[in-house]
Parts: C-alpha cells; structure tokens; sequence
C-alpha cells in the first residue's frame, strides 16, 4: 500500500512551528510496512486543499491528514475530504454528546457543534486529549484519516485508534512490504556499495542505504503476500550482509552503539569509567541514556583543563609540556587514570580538537585521540573529523563506543 501525508496549517508554512506530526506518521507507517510516498503542507486555505487531497488521493491508496479539525471557519479538512470523495456531511449525536460532557463546566462556544459532523459513512477516532475527533473513511478501496494538529492529540489517536484500523481493514493487502533495518559503523555509502553490490542488484529483497551521519543505515524491504516467505528471505539476506560486513553491523532495528555497549560490558560482568576533554560529558550522557546503565557505568571525569587532567586523573605535567593535551601519551594516561580513580574494569578517554577555531598546523580541527585501558594494556587511536563542532563531537562520542563494543566482542570470544 501506498500512503502520503498532508499537514495543513498555515503557521506551518510561516516556519514558527515544527511539522513533527509528519516524521511521526512517516515512522509509524514504515514500520507497519505501508511506503509513504509524498508529505505535502497546506495552508488554511479551501482551494489548495481541496487541490492537494484531490492529487494525492488520485496517487496513494492511503492518505493521511493533520489538522484542520476544529470549530473555526478555517478548520475544513473534513469538510474538503467529504467534497472530494462525493460525500455529504453527516450529524453524530454521540460526538455531540462527547462535546457537551467536555464543556459541562464551561461554556461551549457556539461554533463547537460543527465538531459533531463528519463524511458519511466515516469510522470515528475518540480524541482522548481535546474535543476534536478524528475519522477514517473509506471509498471505493481507498482510504483517508483525518487527524488531529496538535502532536499531543494526534499521537494518541494514531496509536490507540487508527492503528489497529488499518492493522485490521489495510494490512490486508497482498502486497505487504516487510523491513528491516540493519546498522553499520565505520562504512560509508561509497564502501557499502562495492562491498554489498551483488546484493543490491537483487530485485528482493531491495537494499536501500541511509547516511545518519554517524552511522549508516542498510534497510530491506520486501513485498509479499506470505510473511512467512518474506521473514526467510530478509534472514537469509542478512545473514550475507553480516558475513560480508563482520563487524561493522552493530545492530539492527532500534539498536544504539550505547545499548549494545551496554549489553556486552553486562554479558562479560565488566565496570566502565569514563575520562572526556573535547566530548565534555557527552560520552558519559550518550552511556547513561541507556536504562539500567547503573550496573556498568560508574562515572566519569569531565577534564576540561590541563589542571584538571592532572589533579583528577594523574596526568604527568611532562607529558602535558612535552606533547600537548591532544596527543597519544595523554590519552592513554586520561584513559588509565580514570579507571584507576574510579576503580573500573575499563577506562576510556577523549581528548582532542573539536573545532571550529583552536586547530594548528600540527593539530588541525578534527584531530581526536581515543584510548581505551584495560586489564590487558591501553589501545589508543588517532582520529581525523570533519564538520561542525557538534558534528565532530558525536563522531568522537561513536567512535569510542564502536571502539568498547570492538573490545567486548573480542572479550566474548575468548
């Protein structure tokens, strides 16, 4: 099935509010395997809406609709969907009902009552956040919803009513899409594609791949009526994209490096201290976003000053005079020092260039060393980024955890 999303709205267009509610459809869809193809914002105006939901019901067999649904005179999206499908507008006591009880202590404004009126035939969708019901209608094999502006209402009337709607009336269709999504660290686009060539020359399942900047996604889609067929062929597939890349797939699906980190310092009952210059606590936050991190993290030295690396972590002012704050030798000394004062299996550092100004001949923008200390010695490397400062900073704070989730994988091995 096919879908599109229209917002309407004009403060939309006026750049003051954010359009979340269209990244918000786009993922639930996705995941439901529904391929959206358009997202169209509209001002309150009838006859660019009347325009817009004409062509993208000519194109999709789904169509999304957000806002336009309360009382004011510029409130039409379901009067607009009516005109457009040839239908009329129908009174629902209920709703009315459901109005009145809201307003049971104040009064109701007299233009409410238009609330209460829908396309014939529409499937009502409760608002349990404010008094503007929504509507999925249905004509001649096609679907519309109408839904609410505001994030807040839209949101839960997605996940509690129209959500199983369209699991029951259009996940039907034989040609069912179904996804996965694998993640790789340390490939680029350019990399992914000579190493995964044969596989996406196949016509199924279709490899699309997807920069997020510090990573990159590879999705698989495929279309079948027979799940069953279709969850063989995405396993078989990924079992020669994990051959092909090894390590480099990190995870699948919702997975973060800060997770798996996790997990594995879990599986191989291991303590992590962090020590951070450049990433200033940012690898420390990155760690502890992750539920029950409790248990293998116990903390971290934010070391921004040089005074700071030696009075917290036992850097020898030598090694600062001699070969700077960004250099090998400090890092490993951050990385040691810190699982030391902290009592950790595992220490691990940052020290570097974030940009944009500060950079030198010798040390440019960019230049990041990580080290990581263990009971076996200290692993450090030297790193080069580019882009903005915070660009940089979480490319610093993704590859100190690719470099843990490397170690732990060695350590489950042995």
């Amino acid at each position: 099935m096919k879908a599109e999303i229209i917002s309407t709205g004009t403060e939309l267009l006026l750049g003051k509010t954010l359009n979340t509610s269209a990244h918000y459809l786009t993922g639930q869809l996705s995941d439901l395997g529904i391929e959206v193809l358009y997202h169209t914002t509209v001002g309150d105006n009838k006859e660019r809406l009347t325009e817009t939901l004409k062509n993208a019901l000519q194109r999709s067999g789904l169509v999304l609709v957000s806002g336009g649904l309360g009382p004011t005179v510029d409130d039409l999206s379901k009067e607009i969907a009516a005109e457009v499908l040839g239908l009329k507008m129908s009174y629902d006591p209920e709703s009315m009902q459901s109005l009145t009880q809201f307003y049971i202590n104040d009064r109701m404004p007299p233009s409410t009552e238009k609330q209460a009126y829908f396309p014939e035939g529409s499937i009502l969708l409760p608002n349990d956040k404010g008094t503007a019901q929504g509507a999925l209608i249905c004509k001649n094999g096609q679907f519309c919803a109408i839904l609410p502006g505001p994030p807040s209402e839209m949101e839960v009337m997605f996940q509690k009513y129209l959500l199983p709607k369209l699991e029951q009336i259009i996940l039907q269709d034989s040609g069912r899409m179904q996804v996965r999504i694998l993640k790789i660290f340390g490939l680029g686009e350019p990399e992914l594609e000579r190493e995964l060539t044969v596989l996406m020359q196949r016509k199924s399942p279709s490899l699309t791949l997807l920069d997020r900047h510090t990573y990159m996604d590879v999705r698989l889609t495929v279309r079948s009526g027979d799940v069953s067929q279709a969850v063989r062929l995405l396993d078989q597939t990924e079992a020669e994209i994990r051959s092909r890349l090894g390590d480099g797939v990190f995870g699948s699906g919702t997975d973060t490096q800060g997770g798996i980190v996790g997990k594995l310092l879990l599986k191989n009952n291991l303590t992590l201290a962090t020590a951070e210059s450049c990433t200033g606590g940012l690898l420390g936050g990155r760690i502890t976003a992750e539920a029950g991190s409790s248990a293998y993290y116990l903390g971290g030295v934010v070391s921004y000053a040089n005074s700071a690396k030696e009075t917290l972590l036992g850097v020898k002012s030598s090694s600062l005079l001699q070969e700077g704050a960004v250099s090998e030798l400090v890092a490993g000394e951050m990385a040691e020092g810190t699982r030391k004062a902290l009592g950790a299996d595992l220490g691990i550092a940052t020290t570097g260039v974030a940009g944009p100004g500060g950079g030198t001949a010798e040390k440019p923008v960019g230049l990041v060393y990580i080290a990581l200390a263990h009971p076996e010695g200290i692993e450090i490397t030297k790193n080069q980024f580019v882009g903005s400062r915070e660009s940089v900073r979480n490319m610093i704070v993704e590859t100190a955890l690719n470099m843990l989730r490397l170690y732990l994988l060695r350590k489950c091995k042995q």
